[in-house]
């Protein structure tokens, strides 16, 4: 049965039913903690408990770390943004993990942004190191695989098209919350992963609902092509992606004909009017809560609560 972990400032706890047991660890890293798992399963197995509420969370995962993620992962996404799903190749962009918050931290719009977007997602926690030429499968992929969290790939989208790059339109501090649940797996959870539902509200308006049966390219595809380049360590964080729902989806193929005859300071002129007056971005004082787990709560990522602000 998988562990759920939880961090503070000082510390990190094991919750239960009875509520939160610290762990008797050193560890103040996410990969050392990971590697330290009799302590982890020592709190799992009972002790001294405190309130869960009496605890002010902070990302279970620590940066620095690579965080990695996949793009346009499901097909209710992939059809949001106007391309076929039969055809989307799997690909990955890079965040900065100075985006990583924490599960009640506000997330904070900077002040040149106007359209600021969400996308739940689930992230996987690396537990192994994996060099470039890994061999993955899904026979062993449960091996390298030791956590899951919850993740919000926040996201700038009036700098993130026109440059036609990710990094720095989700890469802002705040565009990572991250938690609350550090959920340690155990033999045979990873089983489930396709149960998973994903949701995001906001103000209680739910805007994303799906469940990983919409996902595209798994963990073990996803793992094997990412080491196919590039190492991963323990520690690490890698956003499989979002399903469909977010503010932006991509214009009636009438309109993107239209748009691509024009000269690009036209085109994205005239975008950005018409997403303008699209309610759906995050406005200031907005709050999004997201939460991942099965529909019969055996693998349960907690609920994540934060408040949007404006600089």
């Amino acid at each position: 049965m998988s562990i759920a972990v939880l961090r503070t400032a000082d510390g990190w706890w094991v919750q239960t039913h009875e509520g939160a047991v610290r762990v008797d660890t050193a560890a103040t890293t996410t990969a050392e903690l990971l590697a330290d798992r009799s302590a982890v399963d020592a709190a799992a197995a009972g002790g001294e408990t405190v309130p869960v509420a009496s605890l002010e969370l902070v990302s279970p995962v620590t940066a620095p770390c690579r965080v990695v993620a996949q793009m346009t992962n499901y097909v209710s996404h992939v059809k949001d943004s106007g391309m076929n799903p039969e055809t989307v190749p799997l690909t990955f962009f890079r965040k900065s993990s100075g985006s990583i918050s924490g599960p009640t931290a506000d997330i904070v719009r900077p002040a040149h942004v106007t359209l600021l977007d969400y996308e739940v997602e689930i992230g996987l926690v690396v537990g192994t190191t994996l060099p470039v030429g890994s061999t993955i499968d899904d026979t062993t992929v449960a091996r390298h695989i030791a956590a899951l969290v919850i993740t919000n790939d926040v996201s700038a989208r009036d700098v993130q098209l026109p440059k036609t790059q990710f990094y720095e339109a989700k890469s802002y501090p705040t565009f990572t919350p991250v938690g609350p649940v550090l959920l340690v797996l155990e033999d045979g959870d990873l089983d489930r992963f396709e149960q998973l539902r994903l949701m995001l509200r906001v103000n209680g308006e739910i805007r994303q609902n799906s469940t990983v049966r919409d996902m595209i390219y798994r963990p073990t595809e996803a793992l094997r092509t990412l080491t196919g380049f590039q190492r991963v360590d323990p520690g690490d964080l890698i956003l499989t992606g979002t399903p469909g729902g977010t503010a932006l989806k991509a214009p009636p193929k009438p309109i993107e004909i239209i748009g691509a005859l024009l000269p690009p300071a036209v085109k994205w002129k005239t975008f950005f009017k018409r997403q303008a007056s699209n309610p759906a971005y995050l406005q200031d004082g907005d709050v999004v809560e997201v939460t991942i787990a099965t529909d019969d709560a055996m693998l349960d990522l907690g609920m994540q609560r934060t408040t949007v602000r404006y600089a």
